[in-house]
C-alpha cells in the first residue's frame, strides 16, 4: 500500500485549505455573534461553489464533487482546522439522501448539492439517543395512502438553517422505522427550544415537535422499514469524516502552541527550551500521527472495498474513538502551553478546546464505539486489526 497523496489527493488537499483560509476570516465574527449574518451565509456559499468541494459525498453526475471516502477524509482534515464548526458550511448532503427516489433527488438532494436547499437529520429523542430502539416518533398511515407524523426530535443539527428534514419515525402497528423527507414548514412542526451549548457553533441544534403533520407517501425516503439500516450505512463514512475533522483541528492546535512555546518567554528562556512543555508538544504530535495513518488507512479500505460491512464499521469505531480521544488530550495540552491566553475565546485554542468535546459524544458515544469494537472481538476475533489481503 502506498499512503503517499496522488496528485489529485494534494491537489484537493491544498483546495480544500485554500477555502479553510477564505473561512478562517469569519471565526470572530461567529464566536462574537453566536453565528453568521445572510450575507457571510451567502459569501461562504459562494467560495464553496467556486471551490468545487460542493456535496463531496454525492456523484458528479448529480452535481456533487464525487470524491472517494479516501478522499472526503483529506477535504474534511483541512476543514476540521476551523472553528466556531464553520466546516458545516461546506455542506456535506445527509448520506441518506443517495436513497432518494429520481423524483425525490430532483426536488430535495440536487437543490442542496447546487447549495439551494439545506437537510438536516431528525433522530435523536429525549429518551431515544444512543439506543434508538425507544423511538416515540409515530407515523401513522391513512386511509388516502399519507403518513400522519407525532412525536418530538432533539439535538437537529442545521435545523435552524434547513428548509426540510428526514425525520426518523416508528410507522405503523408493527412500528417499522422509517425515514421520511418532511418540510420544515409543514403544519404541525414546531421549533420549541434552542439548546445554547458549550461550543459555538455557526447553525444550531434545536428541539423540534411534530404534532399531526400529515405527508404524502412519496414522502417515505428508501421503504417502509429500512430507517435504521439506512443510518446505520451513514455511520461508517460519518465516523471517518469525524476522526479526519479532529485530526485537522489538532494540528492546528499544534501548530499555534508551539510557535507560541517558541516565542513566549519566561525565566529568561524561550518556554520551549523547558522539558515539561517538550513533553506536551511530543506527545501531542503522537498522538496526531498516529490517528492520521490509521484514519487514512480505514478511508482506503472503505474505498478500496477491502474487508467486509461489519469489519469496516468496527474499524470506523475505532478511528472515530481513537482520534476524538486523542484530540482531546492535544488540545488541553496546547490550552495549557498557552497558559491564561488559552482560556481567552478570542484564541482558535481555546474555541477548539469546547468544538472538541462534542466529538465524543456525538455520531456514537465513546462508549458506544468500545461496545461496538468489543462486540466485533467477541463474535469475530481479531481480524479487525488485521490489513487486508490483496
Amino acid at each position: 500500500m502506498d499512503f503517499r497523496l496522488t496528485a489529485r489527493q494534494q491537489e484537493l488537499k491544498s483546495a480544500a485549505r485554500r477555502l479553510t483560509d477564505v473561512i478562517t476570516a469569519y471565526e470572530n465574527e461567529c464566536e462574537e455573534n453566536n453565528g453568521l449574518p445572510p450575507q457571510a451565509h451567502a459569501d461562504i456559499r459562494d467560495a464553496v461553489l467556486a471551490s468545487g468541494l460542493q456535496a463531496v459525498n454525492m456523484p458528479a453526475e448529480w452535481g456533487g464533487a464525487g470524491l472517494t471516502i479516501f478522499e472526503q477524509a483529506v477535504v474534511q482534515e483541512e476543514l476540521g482546522r476551523l472553528t466556531g464548526a464553520l466546516w458545516d458550511m461546506v455542506w456535506r448532503p445527509a448520506n441518506a439522501l443517495r436513497f432518494c427516489t429520481p423524483e425525490q433527488r430532483e426536488r430535495y438532494l440536487e437543490p442542496v448539492i447546487r447549495g439551494e436547499r439545506r437537510d438536516c437529520y431528525a433522530v435523536t429523542e429525549p429518551h431515544a439517543g444512543s439506543d434508538p430502539r425507544n423511538l416515540a416518533t409515530t407515523a401513522t398511515p391513512t386511509a388516502d395512502g399519507d403518513w400522519i407524523l407525532n412525536g418530538e426530535k432533539w439535538f437537529v443539527t442545521v435545523g435552524d438553517h434547513a428548509d426540510f428534514m428526514i425525520v426518523l419515525a416508528a410507522a405503523g402497528e408493527d412500528r417499522a422505522p422509517t425515514l421520511f423527507l418532511v418540510d420544515k414548514d409543514t403544519p404541525g412542526i414546531e421549533m420549541t427550544r434552542v439548546p445554547r451549548f458549550m461550543h459555538t457553533f455557526v447553525y444550531e441544534h434545536p428541539e423540534f415537535t411534530f404534532t399531526d403533520v400529515r405527508v404524502p407517501a412519496g414522502a417515505v425516503l428508501g421503504g417502509v422499514g429500512e430507517g435504521y439500516d439506512i443510518t446505520r450505512s451513514w455511520f461508517t463514512e460519518e465516523r471517518l469524516m469525524i476522526a479526519a475533522r479532529t485530526i485537522g483541528a489538532a494540528e492546528r492546535a499544534l501548530e499555534l502552541a508551539r510557535d507560541w512555546a517558541v516565542e513566549r518567554r519566561q525565566f529568561g528562556t524561550r518556554i520551549a527550551d523547558f522539558q515539561l512543555i517538550q513533553g506536551m508538544l511530543a506527545d501531542s504530535a503522537v498522538d496526531i500521527a498516529v490517528n492520521r495513518a490509521y484514519t487514512h488507512q480505514v478511508a482506503w479500505e472503505v474505498t478500496e472495498g477491502a474487508g467486509d460491512r461489519k469489519t469496516l464499521h468496527a474499524k470506523a469505531a475505532i478511528a472515530k474513538l481513537a482520534a476524538s480521544e486523542a484530540s482531546g488530550r492535544v488540545i488541553d495540552r496546547c490550552v495549557q502551553i498557552f497558559g491564561g491566553r488559552g482560556y481567552d475565546r478570542s484564541y482558535p485554542v481555546e474555541r477548539l478546546y469546547r468544538e472538541l468535546r462534542v466529538d465524543r459524544i456525538w455520531e456514537g458515544t465513546s462508549e458506544i464505539q468500545r461496545l461496538i469494537v468489543a462486540g466485533e472481538l467477541i463474535k469475530r476475533g481479531t481480524g479487525v486489526l488485521q490489513l487486508p489481503v490483496a
